[in-house]
């Protein structure tokens, strides 16, 4: 059992986030903490000047709506942390901010260029200073 997990979840695959918020639960150690992470990308910034300025600020609020709904969903007193920046640095940034002895994460249909596992979770088990459960 763990202490301290993280669960990355993608808004885009809610259905994904909480079967992997539920394992998580499941393996959580009694008084034990769970924090949901998302990480909205930021745009590249010839790409920024096309796009709305408040886009940033919505999808951060959007994804804080969502993790706050599947958070009730599941009956889970998580903590919700929305970060902004490149995916695996900020699930690794997280891990390490809140000490946690278990990432679990999502992977999507791996293509040709990652094969056996999504980018994103490549690079998180490839970095982490912890264990990870990468949920199929």
């Amino acid at each position: 059992m763990y202490a301290s997990i993280v669960v990355a979840i993608d808004i885009a695959q809610l259905d994904r986030g909480e079967q992997i918020l539920k394992k998580a639960v499941a393996l959580l150690d009694q008084g034990g903490k769970i924090a949901l992470v998302n990480v909205v990308e930021e745009l590249p910034s010839y790409l920024a000047i096309d796009v709305p300025t408040d886009l940033l600020g919505s999808a951060r609020q959007e994804a804080m709506t969502k993790l706050q709904n599947l958070r009730e969903r599941v009956g889970t007193s998580a903590s919700i942390d929305v970060r902004t920046g490149a995916p695996a640095h900020e699930i690794l940034a997280a891990a390490q901010a809140y000490g946690a002895d278990l990432i679990v994460l999502a992977s999507h249909k791996p293509d040709f260029s990652n094969y056996l596992i999504g980018a994103t979770a490549d690079r998180v088990v490839r970095h982490a200073k912890c264990s990870v459960l990468v949920d199929r």
